[in-house]
């Protein structure tokens, strides 16, 4: 569910409101368009589905990632300043997703921010939370999982973080769980440290999904310059989708000449996989043009194409985990 949610996010609200409600059964609950402050501009897009059309026991938050044409999504990736977080002991956040889930201009993290609910602008991290203290009332035995594939991931990961700073327990107590598919590195260690405490302490499962050489969770860089760090295990899928829970991805920073050959022949190998997967799967895994075009310039950009949508849906379709590795990852996700 959550991956078919981060995937469907890229749609439009009326595409994403007829898929879940009649193709899904599922009750699609909102679709929102919310205002990044440092950009005065409405940049970051969410949806919310429960899973059945009445009495949910589950509620979805699926964040957008970045949209291959948006330019403002890629100058929030490329943001690769610091927001320091005093309450998280001086922990540093990437700063452009921290201002995509909300951030406030000249203020930082208030709790409590003044909203025009009636046409004005709206930002995430606030009325997301006022919405699920909403939906959950009404359902108490309901609880929430936070999804999203790239920059949606990110603010997956990162909305229980300021959940966390304005000490939201009641909130924290309904998250079951989050599931990001090819996020970036959000964070510092001391940022890594405080997240798994805190998600150790409310019992939130967290599930980071890797795809091959996807370029998307080796970056921001993870050495003595930039310091970003992911923290806990991934779940690491190769491009026959055999999985396994590993510490890291491997080649974790993407550029090495020791995978330049390696990295290519799996871009040239997923090129023609996508012709045969139809054949031995079925129709529903027909690889469209524009994904196409993607593993041909994988060809030249190997982990360009292995950072799209289709792979990790592939994945948990058709991927192979064993149970030990589910062990593995229940062991070591904090």
């Amino acid at each position: 569910m959550s991956v078919m949610a981060s995937k469907i996010s890229y749609e439009n609200q009326a595409f994403i409101e007829t898929k879940v409600n009649q193709l899904w059964k599922m009750k699609f609950v909102k679709f929102y368009n919310f205002r990044n402050d440092y950009k005065e501009r409405d940049s970051t897009q969410a949806f919310i589905l429960q899973d059945t059309l009445a009495n949910p026991n589950l509620f979805v938050v699926a964040f957008r990632g970045t949209s291959p044409f948006d330019a403002d999504d890629w100058r929030t990736d490329a943001d690769l300043s610091w927001y320091m977080l005093k309450a998280m002991g001086n922990a540093r956040a990437h700063s452009g997703f921290m201002q995509a889930l909300g951030l406030q201009k000249n203020k930082g993290w208030p709790k409590v921010i003044e909203q025009d609910n009636n046409g004005g602008p709206q930002f995430a991290y606030y009325t997301l939370r006022e919405k699920l203290r909403e939906i959950l009332k009404e359902n108490e035995e309901a609880k929430f999982i936070l999804t999203g594939h790239s920059l949606g991931g990110a603010l997956a990961i990162l909305f229980p973080s300021v959940l966390m700073l304005h000490d939201e327990k009641w909130l924290l107590d309904r998250l079951d769980g989050v599931y990001t598919f090819g996020q970036p590195r959000v964070g510092d260690e001391k940022f890594g440290e405080y997240m798994k405490a805190n998600m150790r302490k409310f019992d939130v499962k967290y599930f980071r999904y890797v795809y091959s050489n996807d370029m998307v969770p080796r970056v921001p860089y993870d050495d003595k310059n930039t310091l970003f760090k992911h923290f806990g295990p991934c779940l690491f899928f190769n491009s026959f989708y055999v999985g396994k829970v590993l510490p890291e991805e491997p080649n974790k920073n993407y550029f090495s000449l020791l995978w330049v050959v390696p990295k290519v022949v799996t871009a040239f190998w997923e090129l023609i996989r996508g012709f045969i997967l139809p054949y031995v799967y079925g129709p529903n895994y027909k690889e469209g043009w524009f994904l196409r075009m993607l593993r041909l310039t994988g060809l030249l950009i190997p982990g360009l194409s292995a950072h799209s949508p289709q792979d990790y849906v592939n994945s948990t379709q058709l991927g192979t985990l064993s149970d030990q590795q589910l062990r593995l990852h229940e062991l070591t996700r904090y």
